[in-house]
């Protein structure tokens, strides 16, 4: 049977196994979501379906207000916060929600990532620590929003990390690069006081990225 956005609904299962594999989530944790602005389609994973258990057809078909097109299962708890990103930031059409380690320590901490490494600029000069609420609920996604403006990720308190991207690839390997410098402040804090590079530097290694590698461009 013919069914809306297949290609999607590969990527969102692939990328989903991808999550689990490279330790940036585990379980059920976590939601993956691309948006189809031609078709204003969104195609998001199911609630609390293992990823390595997901089929074509369990990835729930929405419109931008949040109406099921295709589809009989639940779609993520957390759609509230794919919709509002879709709605107010023309620049991402995939979203990747993660219960990532250290990110999540930060969030744990109400702290922020700032830039201790240059890889920090693929999501922004820093990344913010989102005001803590429950999950699932409009207001997290309401915060999420706020503390991603001019971002591509934001940790959320307590909880994990949502990255912004032009695909589903760029959205990975965000939640990726931001994993890895989350765990890098971490633990260069045991040891003493990071140094953080000036926002002046973080504009000029964004500039750079625009130019570098396949994942980075036009971020």
């Amino acid at each position: 049977m013919p069914m809306l956005m297949r290609e999607e609904r590969i990527q969102l299962i692939e990328f989903g196994k991808k999550l689990v594999d490279s330790r940036l989530t585990k379980g059920t944790g976590g939601n993956l979501s691309i948006y189809d602005r031609k078709n204003s389609h969104i195609a998001i994973t199911p609630s609390g379906i293992d990823f390595f258990e997901i089929r074509l057809e369990d990835i729930v078909i929405l419109d931008i207000d949040a109406n099921i097109i295709e589809g009989d299962k639940k779609p993520s708890s957390e759609l509230e916060m794919h919709l509002i990103l879709y709605r107010t930031r023309q620049d991402i059409n995939a979203v990747i929600h993660a219960h990532t380690i250290y990110s999540t320590v930060l969030g744990c901490l109400n702290l922020d990532l700032p830039a201790t490494h240059y890889l920090t600029a693929v999501a922004g000069t820093n990344v913010r620590c989102a005001k803590y609420a429950t999950y699932g609920t409009k207001q997290l996604a309401i915060n999420a929003c706020e503390a991603m403006e001019d971002r591509k990720a934001v940790i959320l308190a307590n909880h994990g990390i949502l990255t912004g991207g032009r695909d589903l690839q760029n959205a990975f390997s965000i939640a990726e690069d931001i994993e890895y410098c989350s765990e890098i402040y971490c633990k260069a804090r045991s040891i003493g006081e990071p140094v953080i590079l000036s926002n002046e530097e973080m504009k000029i290694i964004a500039e750079k990225f625009k130019k570098h590698g396949q994942n980075k461009a036009n971020l």
